[in-house]
């Protein structure tokens, strides 16, 4: 059986990986009975890869008024934007899962704006998409308007870190024709 391609690019896991990076890897498989490709692909570098990881689990699974839901859907309206595959793939997964939604799942990987959002969420996503597409735009009315459905400072900021993560994962993602674990695609349905 031939391994599964990560990426385009002949970028082999360091050998032997690093006794903490083994662990991490181990316990993603107990956990999610797989290792997310995107681990593995930076995995030639563990240097690059603890970088990632320490940013993805500090904005995804730190501390925040935003809830992981929210978090994830914010990953994947911004991934939409860009078209990531991998993202839209993994991400939409996580969506159908927190949220036991798979119509929302898939509402947000195709356009947000046909989800059935309430004011705060429509307001989160209008903002990363903005960031997305045009952050050069954003004023004090847009963050005013996060304010007024119930977001505070650090919220913003959330919100913010959040998109600004995956626009750079999302093109890290496309450059290298990273490819989503298959177990992602079925999952949550």
């Amino acid at each position: 059986m031939t391994k599964p391609t990560v990426t385009a690019l002949d970028l082999p896991m360091a050998d032997p990986l690093p006794e903490a990076t083994q662990k991490y890897f181990d316990i993603c498989t107990e956990k999610l009975g797989m290792i997310p490709n995107v681990l593995q692909a930076y995995a030639f570098d563990p240097d690059k890869l603890n970088a990632f990881t320490g940013m993805y689990n500090d904005l995804m699974l730190g501390d925040s008024n935003l809830s992981k839901l929210e978090r994830e859907m914010i990953a994947v309206a911004v991934s939409s934007v860009n078209k990531c595959f991998y993202c839209l793939v993994a991400h939409g997964a996580a969506v159908r899962q927190l949220s036991g939604d798979p119509e929302l799942g898939e509402a947000l990987v195709m356009n947000y704006r046909a989800a059935p959002l309430d004011a705060r969420q429509r307001a989160m996503l209008d903002f990363a998409v903005q960031m997305t597409e045009a952050s050069y735009r954003i004023e004090e009315s847009d963050r005013d308007g996060l304010r007024k459905v119930g977001f505070n400072d650090r919220d913003i900021w959330d919100i913010a870190a959040v998109a600004s993560f995956f626009n750079m994962t999302n093109r890290m993602a496309s450059a290298v024709d990273m490819r989503p674990n298959a177990d992602y695609h079925a999952a949550h349905r």
